[in-house]
Order: structure tokens, then C-alpha cells, then sequence
């Protein structure tokens, strides 16, 4: 990967900072009952947007990830044991809050003969039985690409299930370390065959990839029938971690989404802010 020092962040990447009546509200009510979500944690950019529709990121299985991919903030290291409250944790909390649509991710647990898969399964069928109204979306890791694995999450029946490729295929080794390009296709590719509905994938863009092979991700991910693709900004969490190769300008971002659109994406969220979750509530259609 080439590396290049690039200046600071152009103005299309200053934040607003949240606000209005609905986002208040629901801080006050994290804080008070020391409610975790990522989009705090991760001080995302669009938490005021999302918590103002009502939809909320919430990760299970620990903050202590199996891997070490270049891009995350995300600790790395030997995970706690299983915390088997936890589903009826995060469903306490959906209702609590009064998410409407709830988005769940993890850590990866390699560590794990199932990947947690169980946690994750309990944790939707919490959610689905104290707030049946909310949809769902899980955001999964690739369970080492077992297929059986990856059924247990389709058969419970997420409205969305997603899964991000993350980078092209020649920065992948770097970037993600130990994931592999076409392992993550596989993974979408099963969760299509075992009947799931709306399938997901991001990418972080200012990596040091090229457009072509950003249009060829794309290409690959709508041949594994991917429905809904997110394309964003990626910001260097730490100075330990990948630095950014380029700032990518608003209008090649548009040109992304006409792209994608052509290409036969049903949704394509794509511009410099836009994270996995960002607009997932729209993503139901």
C-alpha cells in the first residue's frame, strides 16, 4: 500500500454536532441507565440523524475483538467468557430507548467454536419478543465462512443481514488482515442462498484503492446478489493505525451511487459521513 501523508480533513468532513429534542432525550436516557451503543462509542458522525428516526447500533459479544484489522478502533486481545445476559440486556435497552429499527454488530470471536453465534441468535429472539414491532438488522462477521453458522442467522430471519467486504481486493491482506476478499463474498453469497431476504455491504474509500477497483468490488458484490451497498469515508482512528491515502471528493462519491444504482443495487448509501448503519432504517424497502 502506498503510503502518503495527506493534509487535514477537507471542510465536506466537518461535523455537525447533534442536537434537537429527540437526541437529548435519548442521551439522557443512555447515561442514566449506562445503556451501550456504538454510535456513542464510536462518536459516528450521524448518531443525532439516526437516534432522531429512532434507530440505534448495538455490539454484543464483548469490546475485545479476536483480530487486528488495520482500519478498527476496536481493541484487540483475549476476549472475556460469554456473557449470557446480555441478550435480554440489549433488548431491555431497544425498548427502553424506543428503537424502532435496531442494528447489532460484534466483535469477532474466533476464539469460539460457534463465533458466538448462539449470543447472537438469543439476542435477535430477545428483541423480537419484548419489542416486536422493531426491526432488525445484524451487522456479522464471517464466521470463518462456515456455512452452518451463517445459516443460523438467516433462519431467524433478520430484516437485513450485512456483512462488509470493507476494502478491495488487493489491500485486503492489510487492511483486514485476517479476512479474506473472497471469503467475505462467500459469506453473502450463503446468506442469499439461505433465503435471506436483504443482504448488506460496505466499503471504506480513501484507502489507497483506485476507482476501478472500487467499480469492480461493486461488480463482485452485486454478483453475489448483494442488494444494499454503503460507501464511506475512511477516517484513521489512531496514529497506530492505516493512515489515509486521499480525501475522496462529495462528487466522486455521487458518482459512486449512479454507479451502483445502474449496476442494480436497490439502495446505495455513499457519500463522506455514511457508516455502515447510516440510513438503515430506509433500507427496508
Amino acid at each position: 500500500m502506498n503510503k502518503v501523508v495527506v493534509n487535514k480533513k477537507p471542510k465536506w468532513l466537518r461535523v455537525k454536532l447533534p442536537t434537537g429534542n429527540k437526541f437529548r432525550d435519548l442521551r439522557k436516557l443512555v447515561d442514566k441507565h449506562r445503556l451501550h451503543t456504538i454510535c456513542e462509542s464510536g462518536n459516528c458522525p450521524n448518531m443525532g440523524e439516526c437516534w432522531g428516526v429512532g434507530t440505534a447500533t448495538f455490539m454484543i459479544l464483548g469490546n475485545i475483538c479476536t483480530r487486528s484489522c488495520g482500519f478498527c478502533a476496536v481493541a484487540t486481545g483475549k476476549p472475556k467468557g460469554i456473557d449470557w445476559s446480555e441478550p435480554e440486556r440489549v433488548a431491555r435497552s431497544v425498548k427502553l430507548m424506543n428503537v424502532k429499527h435496531c442494528v447489532i454488530t460484534s466483535v469477532d470471536r474466533d476464539d469460539l467454536e460457534d463465533g458466538g453465534v448462539q449470543i447472537w441468535v438469543e439476542t435477535i429472539n430477545a428483541v423480537r419478543r419484548l419489542t416486536p414491532d422493531t426491526t432488525l438488522e445484524t451487522l456479522i462477521p464471517d464466521f470463518k465462512g462456515d456455512s452452518k453458522l451463517i445459516k443460523q442467522i438467516a433462519v431467524v430471519h433478520p430484516e437485513v443481514v450485512s456483512h462488509n467486504i470493507e476494502t478491495v481486493r488487493r489491500l485486503t491482506k492489510e487492511v483486514r488482515i485476517q479476512a479474506k476478499y473472497e471469503r467475505s463474498l462467500m459469506v453473502l453469497e450463503n446468506l442469499k442462498e439461505a433465503g435471506v431476504k436483504r443482504t448488506k455491504s460496505g466499503l471504506m474509500l480513501g484507502l489507497g484503492e483506485t476507482n476501478e477497483e472500487v467499480l469492480k468490488t461493486m461488480e463482485d458484490l452485486r454478483n453475489v446478489h448483494v442488494d444494499i451497498l454503503t460507501l464511506g469515508q475512511y477516517l484513521q482512528p489512531t496514529k497506530k493505525h492505516i493512515s489515509v491515502n486521499r480525501f475522496v471528493s462529495p462528487e466522486e462519491f455521487s458518482d459512486f451511487k449512479l454507479k451502483g444504482l445502474k449496476m442494480g443495487f436497490k439502495y446505495v448509501e455513499s457519500g463522506p459521513l455514511v457508516r455502515s448503519s447510516y440510513h438503515a432504517e430506509k433500507h427496508l424497502f
